[in-house]
């Protein structure tokens, strides 16, 4: 089975105690420039690889999708994506990105939030979503950064005094497993290159529609202590596809 740190208690009790945990779609700082490059999902089949407590299928089914399938290997997280969610077309299932199984063309829209850097493949994953989307049906994910990615331990480098120096780039081409430490825990991670994610997704029969590197926004810049540094090196990738 693939690394599932997520059903770790201590991982888990830490991961939700975060602001993305605590307060949804609100407390992460990349939804405000998701938000705006979402695809209409009124009357759409909406697959969420790594739906993690669910939001994404929560506002879908709120957007009037007709069916939404949520897919994650953590079932602690899947059991609070169940108890959060009151809408009879979303369904969640245990299972890793790479293994799930449908038919071709079953979904108009693939969505993944902050899950490809877990995925060492991207390749054989970029195959899978293409086949089942339909005919100019939507991929959107957003995934850390290649830069964030590449040396990985990804954390800033400090002077004497505690005060940060500067973030590491490092073996950017060297593409592959990292161990990076996330809410004090070894997690591992896989670095892929910019050049990897973008043309993967052309090699299957993408059409680019939108590459952004979310900022914070005003408002967490002013009101989240350490935000202002978010500036100095980007953390997250956003990419909107179409398949062609």
């Amino acid at each position: 089975m693939k690394e599932n740190k997520y059903d770790d208690e201590q991982f888990f009790k830490k991961y939700s105690e975060m602001d993305r945990s605590l307060k949804g779609l609100q407390g992460a700082g990349e939804w405000p420039a998701l938000e705006k490059l979402l695809p209409d999902f009124e009357h759409k089949r909406v697959l969420d690889l790594g739906c993690g407590y669910g939001w994404h299928c929560i506002y879908a089914a709120q957007h009037h999708a007709d069916q939404v399938i949520g897919i994650d290997l953590s079932e602690k997280m899947l059991a609070v994506a169940r108890s959060k969610t009151p809408y009879e077309q979303v369904s969640y299932q245990r299972e890793s990105m790479e293994d799930f199984a449908f038919a071709d063309a079953s979904f108009d829209i693939v969505l993944s939030s902050l899950a490809f850097h877990y995925v060492k493949d991207f390749d054989a994953l970029a195959a899978k979503i293409s086949r089942v989307l339909s005919k100019d049906g939507i991929l959107i994910f957003s995934c850390e950064h290649p830069l964030f990615t590449a040396e990985g331990k990804q954390d800033w480098y400090y002077d004497e005094d505690g005060s940060i120096l500067h973030f590491p780039v490092d073996n950017y081409f060297i593409e592959g497993e990292r161990k990076a430490i996330f809410l004090g825990e070894e997690v591992t991670k896989y670095h892929k290159t910019l050049t990897t994610y973008l043309n993967t997704l052309l090699n299957h029969g993408f059409e680019l529609l939108n590459i952004v590197e979310p900022k914070p926004s005003d408002e967490m810049l002013e009101s989240v202590a350490g935000m202002k540094d978010e500036l100095r090196r980007p953390m997250m990738l956003i990419v909107k596809a179409r398949k062609k």
